[in-house]
């Protein structure tokens, strides 16, 4: 049984609209960096990310995160982690870039479940090349790959609403992780089937939900960094008609109040 589902906000981020919304404004929004925080009957306290943390925007860090939070200059807010949430029994991760998994470190003991083969791929590539894809070494555990259950290991199951193959988290049919390729590679979801409605945390599968709506995913310069653009749009595609079959798509960085 799952209880107290939320997605706090750990930081804003200043962006022009037409940035993330095709046809959009070029007026400033704030966009959310948001993580996922709920408890578990059998498992406890669990987050799916972490948002940005003070690791990203203060104190020692290298040359290249230190550029990246200088241009980003993400704003940390009170629910910022690991403030907000000091004890933590299970992480489950939607992908690596620094905005997602920025607090990893501030929880050692913490069960972790993503997917082993991108972290591989970013653990095998060079320093110039993880940069180049918003991953940085130095926030991510010494021990990530021991301690990280793949995803591939856990059941497989058919999740609802046409999303397609999926995997049972808990092995309860609570929380399904759900391929969502495009952003980046191993970029995952996670269904709260049982919710009502059913609720999917989709990460960075879009920056706002308007444009999944409206079928206005942003082009360049946006469409640059994705993994797969492709890919992107057919996911885009599948998370409308989730929303249109009656379920709740929320986003990571979508600026919009949640209920």
């Amino acid at each position: 049984m799952i209880a107290g589902l939320s997605f706090p906000n750990s930081a804003t981020v200043r962006v022009p609209e037409r940035l993330v919304l095709s046809g959009g404004r070029w007026t400033q929004i704030d966009l959310a960096v948001r993580y996922g925080r709920f408890d578990h009957a059998r498992v406890g306290a669990c987050l799916i990310d972490t948002g940005y943390s003070a690791r990203v925007t203060r104190g020692a860090r290298s040359l290249p995160l230190t550029l990246y939070a200088a241009i980003l200059r993400p704003k940390l807010t009170a629910a910022a982690l690991p403030g907000a949430a000091p004890e933590v029994k299970t992480i489950l991760l939607t992908h690596l870039h620094a905005d997602h998994v920025s607090a990893l470190k501030d929880y050692p003991q913490a069960r972790l479940i993503g997917d082993t083969g991108a972290l591989d791929h970013f653990l095998r590539t060079g320093p110039f090349g993880r940069t180049r894809h918003g991953v940085f070494r130095e926030l991510l555990p010494d021990d990530l790959r021991a301690r990280l259950t793949p995803l591939e290991s856990l059941t497989s199951v058919e999740a609802p609403f046409g999303l397609g193959p999926a995997r049972d988290v808990f092995g309860d049919g609570e929380v399904l992780a759900v391929p969502l390729p495009g952003h980046m590679r191993g970029h995952t979801g996670y269904l709260f089937a049982r919710q009502t409605p059913a609720i999917l945390y989709a990460g960075d599968a879009d920056w706002l939900t308007q444009a999944i709506r409206e079928a206005r995913s942003p082009g360049a310069p946006a469409r640059w960094i994705l993994h797969d653009a492709v890919s992107a749009r057919e996911t885009a595609a599948r998370l409308n008609a989730f929303a249109s079959a009656g379920g709740r798509v929320v986003l990571c960085h979508d600026p919009e109040p949640l209920a």
